[in-house]
């Protein structure tokens, strides 16, 4: 058996475990319907000081506001945040970062919590760039943040702010969206923001770096499977990527996008369809299709994370300004709802490494520059994730360490990647820094 053919049948079997042993029942069931949701509904729920209306036991609280000093910090919050992420510390605190979507003047900020949920810091990791819109998670402790603007790049950014964020030009050269990785195949995978956009994947030449490999777009055939054809010229932006190869499938403006067990969920705006990856057998199924429903209670898809319990929630670009939840059993339900911040969108939705806490933006919410909440409840609980668990103090203190002398965190992902992939992750960070754009000095 090649090691590929293993680590796919591997992914298979953690898809199983995770989503429980009717997992295959469901995987290209019919696309998710409206109806209770797991937290209970929110008619007749009360928006608390924040403007947010949330189940009963959750609360909210606001931990930056965009123009504003980061209190306790020196760090005036972004404007325009959008898709983020968050990183574990050995000392049992975390980093979340978040996308700054301002055209000409983008880039990503930090915000660095205790073991206890405090903001202990703030800053700015990457500078100088332009609309970075979403973004992924590495397995290895890095941020990838997506330019939106059609020459946009993937710009690999370290969450403590130490080291110097570099571009990664073999990702191409488009209107990036949203970036996921599957550590089992050792891939990523991204989306376009075009109303042709495409559905790309990526296969580096030595995985963990990203300095080069194959860009490759999806061709979807009938039936939902998938073959994927390699983009000639990934970095000629001239001609655009989603036109280099005719035959390839169109998907209307791509948007968020996440890995969970086997399984690559993405989102696209102009049909308002959430689709998922199947990557063990190349086919894509409708998860949930806005369009089949007489009251659909998710419009504007945007953002998407997948909770522990495997949970898959969606934010909404306008709309109601809910983050909408699918369970794994194809219901789908409001989670909380966002008043009087009309004209703004939700994003930047992901857990905490615990997976007790919940991060989302509003956009353009508190004055039309944007606030960033954290949500506390009884969320449920469920099997390990794909997802960053374990941090190698080691791996990190042979990558280097931030300014207060803390160290970079690479974690161990549950789905596959072990500790040598994850130190050559660290090794090839610290070999390939390469220049990139001035941060800001706030």
């Amino acid at each position: 058996m090649q090691r590929r053919d293993f680590l796919r049948l591997g992914a298979a079997t953690a898809g199983a475990l995770a989503f429980g042993p009717d997992f295959w029942r469901r995987a290209y069931a019919d696309p998710a319907q409206p109806g209770p949701g797991p937290y209970g509904s929110l008619a007749g729920r009360v928006a608390d000081e924040n403007g947010i209306v949330l189940p009963e036991g959750f609360t909210s609280r606001l931990v930056a506001q965009s123009g504003q000093v980061v209190p306790g910090t020196e760090y005036e919050w972004h404007v325009f945040p959008d898709g983020g992420a968050t990183f574990a510390h050995d000392d049992g605190g975390w980093t979340y970062v978040s996308n700054s979507e301002v055209p000409g003047g983008g880039g990503v900020g930090a915000l660095r919590f205790d073991a206890d949920g405090e903001v202990v810091g703030a800053t700015r990791i990457l500078g100088g760039t332009s609309t970075n819109c979403a973004g992924g998670r590495t397995p290895w402790g890095t941020w990838l943040s997506c330019e939106e603007v059609p020459e946009g790049r993937v710009w690999e950014c370290d969450p403590t702010g130490a080291r110097d964020a570099e571009v990664r030009p073999a990702l191409g050269s488009f209107k990036h969206e949203a970036v996921a990785v599957d550590p089992d195949e050792e891939r990523l995978y991204l989306t376009e923001d075009e109303p042709d956009g495409r559905f790309y994947r990526f296969t580096p030449a030595a995985y963990p770096d990203l300095g080069e490999g194959v860009l490759e777009v999806a061709t979807l055939a009938d039936d939902g499977t998938v073959t994927w054809l390699e983009v000639p010229s990934p970095e000629e932006w001239t001609t655009p990527t989603r036109a280099q190869v005719p035959e390839s499938t169109a998907f209307n403006g791509g948007e968020g996008i996440w890995f969970d067990s086997g399984v690559v969920y993405f989102t696209t705006k102009g049909d308002n369809v959430v689709r998922g990856y199947h990557v063990a057998d190349a086919r894509i199924e409708v998860v949930y299709d806005a369009g089949t429903l007489d009251d659909p209670p998710l419009t504007g898809v945007d953002n998407v994370t997948v909770a522990p319990s495997g949970d898959l929630f969606v934010c909404e670009d306008g709309a109601d300004m809910q983050l909408v939840l699918i369970t794994p059993d194809r219901v789908v339900a409001p989670f909380l709802q966002v008043l009087g911040q009309d004209g703004s969108e939700l994003a930047g939705a992901v857990f905490d490494p615990s997976g007790r806490r919940l991060y989302l933006s509003s956009q353009r919410g508190l004055g039309g520059a944007g606030a960033t909440y954290e949500v506390t409840g009884p969320f449920r609980e469920g099997e390990p994730r794909d997802r960053p668990t374990t941090t190698l103090a080691e791996v990190a203190a042979g990558a280097g360490s931030d300014d207060d002398g803390s160290d970079l965190v690479v974690p161990l992902a549950v789905g596959g990647i072990g500790v040598a992939a994850a130190a050559g992750g660290a090794l090839a960070w610290r070999a390939r820094r390469s220049s990139s754009p001035a941060a800001p000095p706030h």
